[in-house]
């Protein structure tokens, strides 16, 4: 199963992070220096969730980031779904 809401359409997003040696100058060394930089991902907040949608009187399952669980309490589940594509 691939890591994208299904609400809001958020994915796996890359980037980099800096790797930095020596010591700070307010700590007494001579300044930090910037050494290399390094993939890495960052991740949405996913989770695996039995949404109940009362206009249809039954749970639906569906793969989703915490921002659109958000969005699921605002809207209602049946009008966010269907925007979706979802029912």
């Amino acid at each position: 199963m691939s890591r994208v809401c299904q609400i809001t359409g958020a994915k796996v997003k890359t980037g980099r992070k800096i790797h930095r040696s020596g010591r700070a100058k307010k700590k007494g060394g001579i300044g930090r220096h910037v050494t290399e930089t390094v993939k890495r991902q960052f991740k949405p907040n996913l989770r695996d969730k039995r949404v109940w949608v009362p206009e249809l009187g039954k749970y639906v399952r569906v793969r989703v980031s915490a921002r659109g669980l958000k969005t699921i309490d605002k809207n209602g589940a049946f009008k966010t779904l269907k925007e979706a594509g979802l029912l």
